[in-house]
């Protein structure tokens, strides 16, 4: 028996032998995915609790707006009742961990200062189920340093690799903030189709743009209001922010990802796919949280916007 099987029947001995996913029932069988999605979920520490947060729970449940079928691969406390909140967009392989990876956010005059409060396992090849390395469409979405880099040996040559590296950058400092950490793997960087990362990422090191941008063949740099660059082999192009009445930016990049992803899948353009994925990010941020996923109505608008 491997690691992986033992953290997949371990967790399901914990939450029962079925689980409830996006309208069916199944078993700790494993069915076909279009996307599989790695990194950790977070546990936000907010008023009265914990809020489900990270990059993956927020791919999750865009990719499954846009009619995906979603693998996931995280690592949570198993009794965790966020993971659920997940398995409504998804099938979930959890690797279970004493904590949840949690974050706590304290707003203070001069900003947001983050603390990092626990971490949960790290995410290795051996992880990622065989069923689910052939899958066509794979984003890394690491969010406390998690993922190995070898779970891209794992990957045949032909899926269709986005990365967002934000999670690399984070290192937990002695009082729990967090610190920016620099992070360059020039093979991970080589092998991915698309990165995608915010100007705010870099902040601390800006000059990482230049470096990250000239290793990956495909990168789009975000800048919030303003838009963001995309580069790519014949050049740069700007994009424009699409300008909505935001109430909360929470989530908005990560929605803006795995939506990109999603419509260079459909659309096979990577220019129209931006412009699409921007429409659904803006969107995004008139509606607070997860509530912030996009509608079917608002993906085909973005179709439409697309191709204007």
């Amino acid at each position: 028996m491997t690691v992986l099987d033992f953290a997949i029947i371990l967790d399901a001995i914990i939450r029962g032998p079925t689980v409830q996913n996006a309208g069916m029932v199944f078993d700790m069988t494993l069915t076909d995915i279009d996307i599989l999605l790695v990194g950790h979920i977070a546990a936000d520490v907010v008023a009265g609790g914990f809020r489900l947060g990270g990059t993956v729970a927020y791919a999750a449940a865009t990719a499954h707006a846009f009619g995906l079928r979603v693998g996931v691969v995280t690592s949570a406390r198993a009794a965790d009742p966020l993971l659920e909140e997940v398995r409504r967009f998804a099938q979930v392989v959890n690797i279970p961990a004493e904590h949840s990876t949690t974050f706590e956010n304290i707003y203070t005059d001069d900003g947001r200062v983050q603390y990092w409060r626990a971490k949960a396992n790290d995410l290795t090849a051996e992880h990622i189920p065989v069923a689910w390395r052939g899958t066509p469409l794979i984003h890394l979405a690491p969010l406390a340093d998690e993922i190995h880099a070898s779970v891209l040996h794992v990957i045949p040559a032909e899926g269709r690799v986005m990365v967002t590296p934000q999670g690399w950058m984070r290192r937990r400092g002695a009082d729990d903030r967090v610190q920016f950490k620099p992070w360059f793997d020039e093979q991970v960087l080589q092998r991915v189709d698309l990165l995608v990362f915010s100007v705010e990422d870099v902040a601390a090191a800006p000059e990482m743009t230049d470096q990250y941008t000239t290793a990956a063949r495909r990168s789009v740099v975000t800048d919030g209001k303003t838009g963001g660059t995309l580069y790519h082999g014949d050049g740069t192009i700007a994009y424009a922010a699409v300008p909505v009445q935001a109430i909360d930016p929470t989530g908005a990049g990560d929605i803006f990802a795995l939506s990109l992803f999603a419509l260079w899948a459909r659309l096979h353009d990577l220019k129209q796919a931006i412009r699409g994925a921007a429409y659904l990010a803006a969107q995004s941020t008139t509606r607070p949280g997860l509530a912030g996923t996009p509608t079917s109505d608002e993906i085909a608008q973005a179709i439409t916007y697309a191709g204007q």
